[in-house]
């Protein structure tokens, strides 16, 4: 079974822990005020990839602050990540700006494939935002982008993160391959 490490990174109020708690089926704090998380929070559960040979996959989503008072960690966070989702809210136009910041932290310098990566804006209850195309810059076009709405169509967001799923645990058997081949050559 494979064990998949998933960041969930983005700007403050964005709607991260929100998501990583309807994705592992944690009921913390449902519909309290917003609290903003403090450094990490980690999520342990079983999810079924879309398009993977195996059955399961052992899932451990770092919900990461999105405070930049915690930047010293982040080099730490990312040790051993197999999977980043950059989430922010479209209604917030600094966000736009911000991930491409993210990116840069979390995915660039770890050479993450664009199939190890995934957007989500994440639409809060009364948005009234439809999924419209967002003004992404090249290199993040390039990236899965889903809408969020857990309002409307909370399994859609569910069955996206599983498709999501699937190709990052397609991309550790393909690394762990490669790495068993050069050991044999």
């Amino acid at each position: 079974m494979f064990k998949a490490k998933i960041l969930f990174v983005g700007p403050n109020e964005s709607g991260k822990t929100v998501l990583a708690n309807f994705l592992s089926d944690t009921t913390e704090n449902v519909g309290g005020e917003y609290r903003p998380t403090q450094g990490v929070r980690i999520l342990e559960f079983e999810s079924q990839p879309e398009g993977s040979s195996d059955k399961s996959c052992e899932v451990e989503l770092w919900d990461c602050s999105g405070d930049f008072k915690f930047e010293s960690c982040w080099p730490a966070i990312m040790k051993d990540s197999s999977g980043v989702v950059i989430i922010f809210n479209p209604d917030v136009p600094s966000h736009l700006k911000e991930i491409e910041m993210w990116h840069s932290m979390f995915i660039s310098s770890q050479g993450l494939q664009d199939s190890q990566c995934l957007l989500i804006a994440h639409h809060k209850p009364g948005s009234g935002v439809e999924d419209r195309r967002l003004p992404l810059a090249s290199h993040l076009s390039r990236l899965l982008l889903i809408h969020s709405n857990l309002e409307e169509e909370p399994e859609d967001v569910r069955q996206a993160f599983c498709r999501y799923l699937g190709n990052v645990v397609n991309a550790m058997s393909e690394s762990r391959e490669r790495e068993e081949m050069s050991i044999i050559t």
